[in-house]
């Protein structure tokens, strides 16, 4: 569900109730002689996720996507190698956001945040571009769909193979919105099943729109199809990756 749903239907919950460079990589493929060097100050993967909510946190990152942008505010997906970020509603202007193109390494001074399980960079944070590259592979998550070292790469490029999708409802193998009350443009949520047990995969369509080959994908489904995903590994009350490609077999 959209963070930005939730929040609005909970202050009003809550009103109610009272009365809110290529430097060593290449594409996606790895390298031996990529070395990210933290600069001085800055957290190690494993220290921002160890931090307490509202510490303040500087990381050295690199854009992967990008989700949103709206009223100077940057909505992101990053990594390095040791692990991923998502950024929400990062301070920076239009023209800033135009220059970060996957791969690029920026520094950022914010504060952790938790939202729903999802460990992040809470909005209002400041960023700085810095020399390097890098963009991740897409690590395989397959096997670890059930097991609770899944969390370990939270937020990371992943991906998913040999899923089969199940039925959401009626037949159906999506629904626009979490409970199929919107319509096309809307997030798409589909089930899948593998080893016995079912996820629900998200197209978030701030991050690929109607437009886009995985949304359009998705919408074409079917029950039963058996499938291959790639996305960002998101949390929102257990894993809910942000899928941006589906194979069908």
């Amino acid at each position: 569900m959209k963070k930005l749903l939730v929040i609005a239907l909970s202050a009003m919950m809550v009103c109610s109730l009272a009365a809110c460079g290529n430097q060593g990589k290449t594409g996606n493929t790895p390298s031996a002689t990529f070395e990210d060097v933290k600069g001085e100050g800055v957290m190690t993967h494993a220290e921002f996720v160890a931090a307490a909510v509202d510490d303040p946190i500087t990381i050295e990152t690199y854009v992967q996507n990008k989700q949103s942008w709206w009223d100077n505010k940057a909505t992101l997906y990053t990594q390095d190698q040791d692990g991923a970020y998502f950024i929400y509603e990062m301070t920076c202007s239009e023209e800033d956001y135009a220059k970060l193109t996957p791969g690029t390494k920026i520094k950022v001074t914010g504060y952790r945040a938790e939202w729903a399980g999802e460990i992040e960079v809470a909005s209002g944070s400041t960023f700085e571009i810095e020399d390097g590259n890098y963009v991740a592979p897409a690590f395989d998550a397959t096997s670890l769909l059930g097991s609770d070292s899944l969390i370990d790469h939270q937020n990371e490029y992943v991906r998913f193979e040999g899923l089969t999708v199940a039925d959401k409802g009626d037949g159906q193998a999506f629904y626009y919105n979490w409970d199929n009350s919107g319509t096309q443009g809307d997030d798409l949520y589909f089930d899948v099943t593998v080893g016995g047990n079912t996820y629900t995969f998200t197209v978030e369509s701030y991050l690929t729109d109607k437009s886009t080959d995985v949304y359009k994908t998705v919408e074409n489904l079917k029950v039963g199809d058996t499938i291959d995903c790639e996305g960002f590994l998101y949390w929102y009350e257990g894993v809910n990756p942000h899928i941006t490609k589906v194979a069908v077999k």
